[in-house]
């Protein structure tokens, strides 16, 4: 049904709903699940998305654990519908916890294999594009540009077939 609402007035309500979201995470101070993929195309490179919210840095794919949502499957589900893609072999890569807006986020990191051609939904998210992890791209938070590498380290050594 939300597919019936123009992208442009569609990507405004995406825009309003997230600073109301950011004010009541500093009102609150909730504590948060979510998950982020860390999906890799044939090549080894990770797929990255900007929001058309937000900050327009470049973040990896991710989004809200539902209530009682399996962190994998968020993560199934959020690379779905944000890119259109399917994760192959996800794996829990790591649990961490970040500041978000006041909140305290619980990320779980997903890894897998990236199936299909990402392309961005044009509302929510805006650009996609795969990543050497040696050639990433300006501007990314702070956390991720500090952490990444690390998760793409890891994620090396503990998938059993490998795409990097």
């Amino acid at each position: 049904m939300l597919h019936l609402i123009p992208r442009p007035l569609h990507r405004t309500a995406y825009r309003l709903a997230h600073a109301l979201r950011v004010v009541w995470w500093r009102l609150r101070r909730p504590r948060i699940h979510g998950c982020r993929v860390l999906a890799f195309d044939a090549a080894g490179r990770v797929l990255l998305v900007r929001h058309s919210y937000g900050s327009g840095n470049w973040m990896a794919p991710g989004g809200g654990l539902r209530r009682g949502e399996d962190p994998l499957l968020a993560a199934e589900r959020e690379l779905g519908e944000e890119v259109g893609c399917i994760l192959e072999g996800a794996w829990l890569l790591a649990v961490v916890e970040e500041p978000l807006s006041g909140a305290t986020n619980v990320v779980h990191l997903v890894a897998g294999r990236l199936a299909g051609t990402p392309r961005p939904d044009g509302r929510e998210i805006v650009e996609v594009a795969c990543f050497a992890p040696d050639a990433l791209p300006a501007p990314m938070p702070e956390l991720l540009r500090r952490d990444l590498p690390g998760w793409l380290e890891r994620a090396k050594t503990m998938d059993k077939d490998p795409p990097l």
